[in-house]
Protein backbone atom coordinates (compact mmCIF):
# COMPACT_ATOMS: atom_id res chain seq x y z
CA UNK A 1 0.00 0.00 0.00
CA UNK A 2 2.89 2.21 0.85
CA UNK A 3 4.71 1.92 -2.51
CA UNK A 4 1.26 2.63 -4.32
CA UNK A 5 0.88 5.80 -2.38
CA UNK A 6 4.87 7.22 -3.35
CA UNK A 7 4.32 5.90 -6.99
CA UNK A 8 0.78 7.71 -7.39
CA UNK A 9 2.03 11.27 -5.07
CA UNK A 10 5.32 10.77 -7.57
CA UNK A 11 3.21 10.43 -10.77
CA UNK A 12 0.89 13.42 -9.66
CA UNK A 13 3.64 15.78 -8.84
CA UNK A 14 5.38 15.10 -12.19
CA UNK A 15 2.33 15.61 -13.78
CA UNK A 16 1.64 18.87 -12.05
CA UNK A 17 4.86 20.28 -13.02
CA UNK A 18 4.08 19.26 -16.92
CA UNK A 19 1.27 21.65 -16.80
CA UNK A 20 -0.79 18.28 -17.59
CA UNK A 21 -3.67 16.81 -15.84
CA UNK A 22 -3.54 12.93 -14.61
CA UNK A 23 -5.45 11.31 -16.67
CA UNK A 24 -7.58 9.37 -13.69
CA UNK A 25 -8.93 12.89 -12.72
CA UNK A 26 -10.00 13.72 -16.49
CA UNK A 27 -13.81 14.85 -16.13
CA UNK A 28 -15.87 12.60 -18.14
CA UNK A 29 -18.00 13.53 -20.70
CA UNK A 30 -21.78 14.36 -20.58
CA UNK A 31 -22.32 11.72 -22.43
CA UNK A 32 -20.14 8.99 -20.74
CA UNK A 33 -21.09 10.44 -17.69
CA UNK A 34 -25.33 10.22 -18.41
CA UNK A 35 -24.82 6.51 -19.44
CA UNK A 36 -22.90 5.43 -16.26
CA UNK A 37 -25.74 6.95 -14.17
CA UNK A 38 -28.19 5.09 -16.57
CA UNK A 39 -26.56 2.17 -15.59
CA UNK A 40 -26.24 2.53 -11.75
CA UNK A 41 -30.44 2.98 -11.67
CA UNK A 42 -32.06 0.48 -9.51
CA UNK A 43 -34.32 -1.80 -11.23
CA UNK A 44 -37.14 -3.23 -9.79
CA UNK A 45 -36.51 -6.40 -7.84
CA UNK A 46 -38.59 -9.14 -9.33
CA UNK A 47 -39.36 -10.46 -5.58
CA UNK A 48 -42.59 -12.36 -5.71
CA UNK A 49 -44.30 -10.31 -8.15
CA UNK A 50 -46.44 -11.71 -11.17
CA UNK A 51 -44.17 -11.54 -13.92
CA UNK A 52 -46.47 -9.94 -16.71
CA UNK A 53 -47.07 -7.03 -13.78
CA UNK A 54 -43.32 -7.13 -12.80
CA UNK A 55 -42.26 -6.30 -16.29
CA UNK A 56 -45.15 -3.42 -17.16
CA UNK A 57 -43.98 -1.53 -13.75
CA UNK A 58 -40.62 -1.82 -14.80
CA UNK A 59 -41.43 -1.07 -18.86
CA UNK A 60 -43.28 2.30 -17.23
CA UNK A 61 -39.92 3.23 -15.23
CA UNK A 62 -37.73 2.71 -18.33
CA UNK A 63 -39.93 5.27 -20.32
CA UNK A 64 -41.10 7.99 -17.95
CA UNK A 65 -38.04 7.54 -15.49
CA UNK A 66 -34.86 9.59 -15.63
CA UNK A 67 -33.51 7.93 -18.38
CA UNK A 68 -36.69 8.78 -20.89
CA UNK A 69 -35.42 11.74 -23.02
CA UNK A 70 -38.26 13.32 -22.51
CA UNK A 71 -37.77 13.56 -18.27
CA UNK A 72 -38.25 16.90 -17.10
CA UNK A 73 -36.77 17.19 -13.67
CA UNK A 74 -38.84 20.50 -13.18
CA UNK A 75 -42.13 18.27 -13.63
CA UNK A 76 -41.17 14.92 -12.23
CA UNK A 77 -43.35 12.05 -12.54
CA UNK A 78 -45.00 10.63 -9.39
CA UNK A 79 -47.06 7.43 -7.83
CA UNK A 80 -49.55 7.88 -5.67
CA UNK A 81 -50.23 4.74 -3.34
CA UNK A 82 -53.25 4.01 -1.22
CA UNK A 83 -51.88 3.00 2.17
CA UNK A 84 -54.64 0.28 3.72
CA UNK A 85 -54.72 -3.69 2.32
CA UNK A 86 -51.85 -1.90 -0.75
CA UNK A 87 -48.87 -1.06 0.96
CA UNK A 88 -49.52 -3.10 3.66
CA UNK A 89 -51.47 -6.18 4.29
CA UNK A 90 -55.03 -4.87 6.87
CA UNK A 91 -55.92 -1.68 7.66
CA UNK A 92 -53.93 0.40 10.07
CA UNK A 93 -56.47 1.96 11.30
CA UNK A 94 -58.97 -0.61 11.88
CA UNK A 95 -55.74 -1.90 13.95
CA UNK A 96 -55.39 0.47 16.07
CA UNK A 97 -59.23 0.77 17.19
CA UNK A 98 -59.14 -2.78 18.33
CA UNK A 99 -55.83 -2.13 19.94
CA UNK A 100 -57.22 0.95 21.83
CA UNK A 101 -60.21 -1.17 22.83
CA UNK A 102 -58.18 -4.36 23.95
CA UNK A 103 -55.49 -2.29 25.47
CA UNK A 104 -58.60 0.55 26.88
CA UNK A 105 -56.38 3.30 25.60
CA UNK A 106 -58.65 6.21 25.57
CA UNK A 107 -58.49 9.94 27.07
CA UNK A 108 -62.12 10.07 27.12
CA UNK A 109 -64.32 10.57 30.50
CA UNK A 110 -67.22 8.63 30.03
CA UNK A 111 -69.49 12.09 28.84
CA UNK A 112 -66.88 12.67 25.81
CA UNK A 113 -67.14 9.15 25.07
CA UNK A 114 -70.86 8.65 24.92
CA UNK A 115 -70.89 11.87 22.83
CA UNK A 116 -68.00 10.53 20.29
CA UNK A 117 -69.71 7.44 19.90
CA UNK A 118 -72.37 8.65 18.25
CA UNK A 119 -71.37 11.55 16.88
CA UNK A 120 -72.45 12.17 13.03
CA UNK A 121 -73.74 8.45 13.16
CA UNK A 122 -77.37 7.69 11.55
CA UNK A 123 -80.05 6.74 14.20
CA UNK A 124 -82.39 3.89 13.46
CA UNK A 125 -81.62 -0.12 12.95
CA UNK A 126 -78.57 -0.70 10.82
CA UNK A 127 -78.26 -2.99 7.38
CA UNK A 128 -80.29 -5.84 7.37
CA UNK A 129 -76.80 -8.40 7.68
CA UNK A 130 -76.49 -6.54 10.92
CA UNK A 131 -78.44 -8.58 13.68
CA UNK A 132 -78.47 -10.28 16.93
CA UNK A 133 -77.78 -13.94 17.15
CA UNK A 134 -81.24 -14.38 17.45
CA UNK A 135 -81.87 -12.76 14.40
CA UNK A 136 -83.46 -9.22 15.11
CA UNK A 137 -82.77 -6.08 14.66
CA UNK A 138 -80.02 -3.80 16.01
CA UNK A 139 -80.38 -0.13 16.49
CA UNK A 140 -77.81 2.67 16.75
CA UNK A 141 -79.36 3.94 19.43
CA UNK A 142 -79.52 0.51 21.89
CA UNK A 143 -76.05 -0.72 20.90
CA UNK A 144 -74.50 2.57 21.94
CA UNK A 145 -76.50 2.73 24.98
CA UNK A 146 -74.71 -0.83 25.93
CA UNK A 147 -71.25 0.48 25.35
CA UNK A 148 -71.81 3.64 27.15
CA UNK A 149 -73.10 1.64 30.16
CA UNK A 150 -69.95 -0.94 29.42
CA UNK A 151 -67.72 1.89 29.43
CA UNK A 152 -68.59 4.08 32.36
CA UNK A 153 -67.86 0.55 34.88
CA UNK A 154 -64.87 0.45 32.63
CA UNK A 155 -63.62 4.14 33.69
CA UNK A 156 -64.51 3.67 37.23
CA UNK A 157 -62.62 -0.04 37.61
CA UNK A 158 -59.31 0.32 35.23
CA UNK A 159 -56.65 1.87 37.06
CA UNK A 160 -55.81 2.91 33.31
CA UNK A 161 -58.85 5.17 34.22
CA UNK A 162 -60.50 6.06 37.66
CA UNK A 163 -60.11 2.69 38.94
CA UNK A 164 -57.71 -0.04 40.81
CA UNK A 165 -57.56 -2.90 38.51
CA UNK A 166 -55.06 -3.91 36.12
CA UNK A 167 -55.91 -4.29 32.60
CA UNK A 168 -55.43 -7.83 33.06
CA UNK A 169 -58.30 -7.95 35.93
CA UNK A 170 -60.76 -5.61 33.91
CA UNK A 171 -60.65 -7.31 30.84
CA UNK A 172 -62.04 -10.85 32.46
CA UNK A 173 -65.34 -8.83 33.35
CA UNK A 174 -68.68 -9.51 31.13
CA UNK A 175 -68.39 -5.08 30.81
CA UNK A 176 -65.00 -5.73 28.87
CA UNK A 177 -66.60 -8.48 26.86
CA UNK A 178 -69.59 -6.74 25.69
CA UNK A 179 -67.59 -3.39 25.00
CA UNK A 180 -65.11 -5.09 22.96
CA UNK A 181 -67.64 -6.68 21.00
CA UNK A 182 -70.18 -4.22 20.49
CA UNK A 183 -67.51 -1.94 19.70
CA UNK A 184 -66.24 -4.05 16.64
CA UNK A 185 -69.38 -4.58 16.05
CA UNK A 186 -70.21 -1.11 15.83
CA UNK A 187 -67.46 -0.40 13.67
CA UNK A 188 -68.36 -3.17 11.01
CA UNK A 189 -71.89 -1.84 11.00
CA UNK A 190 -72.01 1.73 10.75
CA UNK A 191 -69.35 1.31 7.17
CA UNK A 192 -71.71 -1.59 5.88
CA UNK A 193 -74.51 0.43 6.86
CA UNK A 194 -73.70 4.05 5.99
CA UNK A 195 -70.64 3.84 3.70
CA UNK A 196 -67.08 5.19 4.75
CA UNK A 197 -68.01 8.74 4.66
CA UNK A 198 -69.58 8.28 7.87
CA UNK A 199 -67.33 5.22 9.02
CA UNK A 200 -63.76 6.56 8.03
CA UNK A 201 -64.00 9.83 10.32
CA UNK A 202 -66.22 8.10 12.95
CA UNK A 203 -63.26 6.44 13.89
CA UNK A 204 -60.58 9.01 13.83
CA UNK A 205 -62.69 10.63 17.04
CA UNK A 206 -61.34 7.92 19.38
CA UNK A 207 -57.92 9.67 19.59
CA UNK A 208 -59.87 12.82 20.98
CA UNK A 209 -57.66 14.29 23.23
CA UNK A 210 -54.95 12.97 22.65
CA UNK A 211 -51.56 15.26 21.47
CA UNK A 212 -49.66 14.52 17.59
CA UNK A 213 -46.75 13.11 19.32
CA UNK A 214 -48.99 10.59 21.46
CA UNK A 215 -50.87 9.22 18.25
CA UNK A 216 -47.60 8.54 16.65
CA UNK A 217 -46.54 6.45 20.00
CA UNK A 218 -49.49 4.89 19.83
CA UNK A 219 -50.08 3.92 15.93
CA UNK A 220 -46.35 2.60 16.45
CA UNK A 221 -48.01 0.09 19.53
CA UNK A 222 -50.11 -0.93 17.17
CA UNK A 223 -48.31 -1.26 13.85
CA UNK A 224 -45.94 -3.58 15.74
CA UNK A 225 -48.54 -5.61 18.18
CA UNK A 226 -50.38 -6.19 14.39
CA UNK A 227 -46.91 -7.14 12.73
CA UNK A 228 -46.53 -9.82 15.42
CA UNK A 229 -49.77 -11.20 15.80
CA UNK A 230 -50.89 -14.36 13.54
CA UNK A 231 -53.42 -14.04 10.97
CA UNK A 232 -56.51 -15.64 11.75
CA UNK A 233 -60.34 -15.16 12.28
CA UNK A 234 -61.35 -14.18 15.65
CA UNK A 235 -64.79 -14.29 17.02
CA UNK A 236 -66.63 -12.44 19.76
CA UNK A 237 -69.78 -12.70 21.20
CA UNK A 238 -71.43 -10.70 23.99
CA UNK A 239 -71.83 -12.19 27.19
CA UNK A 240 -76.23 -12.87 27.74
CA UNK A 241 -75.47 -11.41 31.01
CA UNK A 242 -75.34 -8.22 29.66
CA UNK A 243 -77.63 -9.01 26.74
CA UNK A 244 -78.81 -5.30 27.38
CA UNK A 245 -80.50 -3.38 24.89
CA UNK A 246 -79.22 -4.84 21.78
CA UNK A 247 -79.64 -8.02 22.87
CA UNK A 248 -76.90 -10.65 22.05
CA UNK A 249 -74.39 -9.95 19.11
CA UNK A 250 -71.18 -11.81 18.03
CA UNK A 251 -68.68 -10.20 15.39
CA UNK A 252 -66.13 -11.77 13.53
CA UNK A 253 -62.74 -10.21 12.18
CA UNK A 254 -58.69 -11.00 10.88
CA UNK A 255 -56.10 -10.15 13.05
CA UNK A 256 -53.07 -9.15 12.31
CA UNK A 257 -50.51 -6.70 9.85
CA UNK A 258 -47.93 -7.15 7.25
CA UNK A 259 -45.30 -5.58 5.66
CA UNK A 260 -45.44 -5.27 2.09
CA UNK A 261 -41.35 -5.58 0.82
CA UNK A 262 -42.41 -5.84 -2.67
CA UNK A 263 -44.39 -2.68 -2.21
CA UNK A 264 -41.38 -0.61 -0.38
CA UNK A 265 -38.71 -1.67 -2.94
CA UNK A 266 -41.07 -0.50 -5.54
CA UNK A 267 -41.47 2.51 -3.71
CA UNK A 268 -37.53 3.31 -3.12
CA UNK A 269 -37.22 2.09 -6.71
CA UNK A 270 -39.36 4.93 -7.90
CA UNK A 271 -37.72 7.36 -6.58
CA UNK A 272 -34.39 5.95 -7.60
CA UNK A 273 -35.59 6.60 -10.94
CA UNK A 274 -36.77 10.29 -10.36
CA UNK A 275 -40.44 9.51 -9.96
CA UNK A 276 -41.78 11.28 -6.21
CA UNK A 277 -44.24 9.19 -4.51
CA UNK A 278 -47.14 9.62 -2.19
CA UNK A 279 -49.09 8.01 -0.36
CA UNK A 280 -53.13 8.61 -0.37
CA UNK A 281 -55.17 7.47 2.84
CA UNK A 282 -58.75 6.75 3.95
CA UNK A 283 -56.87 6.30 6.89
CA UNK A 284 -55.74 9.56 9.40
CA UNK A 285 -52.33 10.69 8.45
CA UNK A 286 -50.51 11.12 11.47
CA UNK A 287 -51.39 7.04 12.08
CA UNK A 288 -50.18 6.75 8.65
CA UNK A 289 -47.25 8.76 8.60
CA UNK A 290 -45.77 6.37 11.42
CA UNK A 291 -45.63 3.53 9.15
CA UNK A 292 -45.13 5.07 5.61
CA UNK A 293 -41.62 6.86 6.93
CA UNK A 294 -40.63 5.22 9.91
CA UNK A 295 -37.15 3.78 8.67
CA UNK A 296 -37.91 0.14 10.54
CA UNK A 297 -40.63 -0.40 8.71
CA UNK A 298 -38.79 0.32 5.19
CA UNK A 299 -41.20 2.46 3.53
CA UNK A 300 -39.36 5.68 3.75
CA UNK A 301 -41.70 8.25 2.51
CA UNK A 302 -41.38 11.75 3.58
CA UNK A 303 -44.46 12.39 6.04
CA UNK A 304 -45.51 15.69 3.77
CA UNK A 305 -45.89 13.45 1.38
CA UNK A 306 -48.59 11.53 3.35
CA UNK A 307 -51.86 12.40 3.01
CA UNK A 308 -55.10 11.22 4.94
CA UNK A 309 -57.85 12.48 7.00
CA UNK A 310 -57.38 14.75 9.95
CA UNK A 311 -59.64 16.09 12.69
CA UNK A 312 -58.75 19.52 13.50
CA UNK A 313 -56.44 20.63 16.23
CA UNK A 314 -56.55 22.87 19.43
CA UNK A 315 -53.86 25.70 19.70
CA UNK A 316 -51.61 23.14 21.54
CA UNK A 317 -52.38 20.21 18.91
CA UNK A 318 -54.25 18.21 20.96
CA UNK A 319 -56.58 16.08 18.42
CA UNK A 320 -60.42 17.55 19.11
CA UNK A 321 -63.48 15.81 18.06
CA UNK A 322 -64.26 18.11 15.09
CA UNK A 323 -63.13 16.86 11.10
CA UNK A 324 -60.84 19.19 10.01
CA UNK A 325 -62.78 22.23 8.40
CA UNK A 326 -62.32 22.57 4.89
CA UNK A 327 -60.14 19.03 4.76
CA UNK A 328 -60.72 16.39 2.26
CA UNK A 329 -62.44 13.14 2.46
CA UNK A 330 -59.54 11.17 1.25
CA UNK A 331 -61.67 8.06 0.19
CA UNK A 332 -63.54 7.90 -3.15
CA UNK A 333 -63.47 10.97 -5.28
CA UNK A 334 -62.38 12.83 -2.54
CA UNK A 335 -58.67 10.83 -3.39
CA UNK A 336 -58.58 12.37 -6.96
CA UNK A 337 -59.63 15.97 -5.83
CA UNK A 338 -56.77 16.19 -3.24
CA UNK A 339 -54.63 14.70 -5.79
CA UNK A 340 -55.25 17.30 -8.18
CA UNK A 341 -55.31 20.12 -5.05
CA UNK A 342 -52.26 19.19 -3.29
CA UNK A 343 -50.37 17.26 -5.37
CA UNK A 344 -50.75 17.35 -9.09
CA UNK A 345 -49.69 21.45 -8.47
CA UNK A 346 -46.13 20.31 -7.62
CA UNK A 347 -46.21 18.76 -10.68
CA UNK A 348 -46.58 20.99 -13.41
CA UNK A 349 -50.34 20.34 -13.13
CA UNK A 350 -49.98 16.65 -13.93
CA UNK A 351 -51.56 13.97 -13.01
CA UNK A 352 -49.43 10.42 -11.73
CA UNK A 353 -47.88 8.62 -13.88
CA UNK A 354 -49.11 5.60 -11.30
CA UNK A 355 -51.70 4.59 -9.07
CA UNK A 356 -51.68 1.31 -6.95
CA UNK A 357 -54.75 0.59 -4.79
CA UNK A 358 -56.74 -2.06 -3.99
CA UNK A 359 -60.64 -1.45 -3.25
CA UNK A 360 -63.70 0.96 -3.99
CA UNK A 361 -62.66 3.80 -2.41
CA UNK A 362 -59.74 3.53 -4.96
CA UNK A 363 -61.22 3.37 -8.00
CA UNK A 364 -61.99 7.34 -8.57
CA UNK A 365 -58.42 8.30 -8.24
CA UNK A 366 -57.68 4.63 -10.63
CA UNK A 367 -59.89 5.89 -13.27
CA UNK A 368 -59.96 10.02 -13.45
CA UNK A 369 -56.86 10.70 -14.74
CA UNK A 370 -55.94 11.04 -18.46
CA UNK A 371 -51.96 10.92 -17.07
CA UNK A 372 -52.04 7.19 -15.51
CA UNK A 373 -50.32 5.35 -17.57
CA UNK A 374 -50.27 2.25 -15.13
CA UNK A 375 -52.50 1.76 -12.32
CA UNK A 376 -51.59 -1.78 -10.01
CA UNK A 377 -54.39 -3.57 -8.10
CA UNK A 378 -53.93 -5.82 -4.98
CA UNK A 379 -56.33 -8.57 -6.11
CA UNK A 380 -58.49 -9.13 -2.93
CA UNK A 381 -61.66 -10.70 -5.19
CA UNK A 382 -63.41 -7.63 -4.08
CA UNK A 383 -66.84 -6.45 -6.53
CA UNK A 384 -68.12 -3.23 -7.03
CA UNK A 385 -66.51 -0.93 -8.72
CA UNK A 386 -63.52 -2.38 -8.34
CA UNK A 387 -64.11 -5.42 -9.54
CA UNK A 388 -64.89 -3.82 -12.88
CA UNK A 389 -61.12 -2.43 -13.27
CA UNK A 390 -59.83 -6.38 -11.38
CA UNK A 391 -62.04 -7.44 -14.71
CA UNK A 392 -60.62 -4.79 -17.65
CA UNK A 393 -56.44 -6.00 -15.87
CA UNK A 394 -57.64 -9.85 -16.77
CA UNK A 395 -58.86 -8.79 -20.25
CA UNK A 396 -55.69 -7.11 -20.46
CA UNK A 397 -53.15 -10.01 -19.24
CA UNK A 398 -51.58 -10.79 -22.51
CA UNK A 399 -51.13 -6.73 -24.16
CA UNK A 400 -48.27 -5.69 -24.21
CA UNK A 401 -49.05 -1.78 -23.33
CA UNK A 402 -52.01 -2.56 -20.39
CA UNK A 403 -53.48 0.41 -18.60
CA UNK A 404 -54.23 -2.02 -15.43
CA UNK A 405 -52.38 -4.87 -13.96
CA UNK A 406 -53.04 -7.29 -11.00
CA UNK A 407 -51.03 -8.43 -8.39
CA UNK A 408 -51.86 -11.68 -6.20
CA UNK A 409 -50.98 -12.48 -2.59
CA UNK A 410 -51.34 -15.00 0.46
CA UNK A 411 -54.18 -13.58 2.54
CA UNK A 412 -52.77 -16.35 5.12
CA UNK A 413 -49.86 -15.23 5.01
CA UNK A 414 -49.91 -11.52 4.41
CA UNK A 415 -47.73 -12.44 1.57
CA UNK A 416 -47.45 -11.62 -2.14
CA UNK A 417 -47.56 -14.90 -4.46
CA UNK A 418 -45.98 -14.92 -7.81
CA UNK A 419 -49.06 -14.60 -10.12
CA UNK A 420 -52.31 -12.39 -10.64
CA UNK A 421 -54.26 -14.66 -8.37
CA UNK A 422 -54.92 -14.22 -4.41
CA UNK A 423 -54.87 -17.14 -2.20
CA UNK A 424 -58.53 -15.65 0.48
CA UNK A 425 -57.80 -16.45 4.43
CA UNK A 426 -58.56 -19.91 5.44
CA UNK A 427 -58.52 -21.41 1.93
CA UNK A 428 -55.42 -22.90 0.16
CA UNK A 429 -56.70 -22.19 -3.85
CA UNK A 430 -55.80 -18.84 -5.53
CA UNK A 431 -58.80 -17.13 -7.66
CA UNK A 432 -58.20 -15.14 -10.47
CA UNK A 433 -61.59 -13.31 -9.93
CA UNK A 434 -64.21 -13.65 -7.24
CA UNK A 435 -66.75 -16.33 -7.46
CA UNK A 436 -70.29 -15.75 -7.60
Amino acid sequence: MKKTNVLLSVGLSLSLMLGAAPAFAAPLSTASATQIAQQQLQLLDKGKWAEKTHAAVQKMIDQYGVKSPNYKADKKPYAVFDWDNTSIMHDTQEALLIYQINHLIFKLTPEEFAKVLVMNVPKGPFADKYKTVDGKAITMENVSADIISDYKFLYENYKGFKGKKSLEEVTKSDQFIDFRTKMYFLYEAINGSHGSDVGYPWVLYFLTNMSVDEVHELAERSNDYGLGDSIRKINYTSPKTLSGKAGVISVTYTSGLRLSPEVATMMNTFRSNGIDVYVVSASMKEVVEVFASNPKYGYNIPKENVIGMELEKDAKGVMQPVYKKNWYKTVYGGKTEVIKAEIAKKHGGNGPLFIGGDSNGDYEMMTQFPDTKLVLILNLLKEGNIGKVTKQAVDEMNRPNPKYVLQGRDENTGMWIPTESTILVGKTKAELLPNK
